[in-house]
């Protein structure tokens, strides 16, 4: 697994998640699958019950949630007080495109 050799992440729950959701039924997939605990696509479900599918725009929807979250909750990084994080979206046919995300400290 060259992804653990080049960033030391072992468990899904250590690392932020941004995920373009084809809808509930796909983030639910996803949560389980990878067994992830509820709070990684928090800013996820809030967008999507805020906003609906915003389509490509999506992500960028939830980047900016996240960021403004961490800033008001006093994290150390724009990921939640984590380092790495993952973005991921889906397209026609279930294609899936994915981003290894490095988040930014937030300058207080």
């Amino acid at each position: 697994m060259l992804y653990i050799y080049l960033t030391g992440i072992n468990d899904w729950n250590s690392i932020f998640w941004i995920a373009h959701p084809g809808g509930p039924a796909i983030l639910d997939q996803v949560e389980a699958k990878l067994e992830l605990q509820k709070e990684k696509m928090r800013a996820t479900w809030h967008i999507l019950s805020e906003y609906g599918n915003l389509s490509s725009a999506f992500v960028l929807f939830i980047l900016d949630e996240m960021r403004n979250r961490s800033a008001e909750e006093g994290k150390a990084t724009t990921g939640d007080g984590l380092d790495w994080g993952v973005l991921f979206g889906f397209g026609p046919g279930l294609t899936v495109e994915t981003v290894v995300l490095h988040s930014v400290a937030i300058m207080v």
